[in-house]
């Protein structure tokens, strides 16, 4: 497990390096330079997380949700942690590797980050794509980012 978080901070940092910044994470006045550190840090995991998803790498996503994670769907229920990674293995569409737009970063402090944004997620059973606005909560443990809580709303 060990070789399993030195690979992924390895591609987080490579992928922090690499510059893998979007607009949304342009420096606004009056947000100080951590924040905005933290903030690309974040984004960079969002990254490594979508790939992840998109490649089922269950070993990486088992580090990569934190262990109480919780999803709460639109419909009002809540998948944790395992039930989210069945989700990702059946490929099932989710808010982690959807695309997205209207992004936004509120640090909360050295650990936690809040993340907005709004995505096109496909109802299979009705075969019908909905927009859903959706938060991701990212708390930071020990040295690692890890995706703790989200929420998705279906748009009118």
């Amino acid at each position: 497990m060990r070789g399993a978080a030195a690979s992924l901070r390895s591609a987080l940092l490579c992928v922090f390096v690499c510059g893998a910044f979007h607009s949304a994470l342009a420096h606004s006045p009056g947000v100080d330079d951590q924040d905005q550190a933290a903030a690309h840090e974040v984004e960079a995991f969002r990254e490594f997380v979508k790939r992840a998803v998109d490649a089922k790498d269950i070993h990486a996503l088992r580090i990569l949700y934190a262990d109480s994670f919780t999803h709460t769907h639109g419909s009002g229920r809540m998948d944790g942690k395992d039930t989210r990674i069945v989700s990702v293995m059946a490929g099932e569409p989710l808010i982690e590797n959807a695309p997205a737009d209207d992004i936004r970063f509120r640090v909360h402090g050295e650990h936690t980050i809040i993340v907005t944004g709004r995505s096109p997620i496909l109802n299979t059973k009705e075969n019908k794509t909905y927009q859903f606005r959706w938060m991701a909560v990212y708390v930071k443990q020990g040295q690692d980012w890890k995706l703790a809580a989200s929420q998705a709303t279906r748009l009118p």
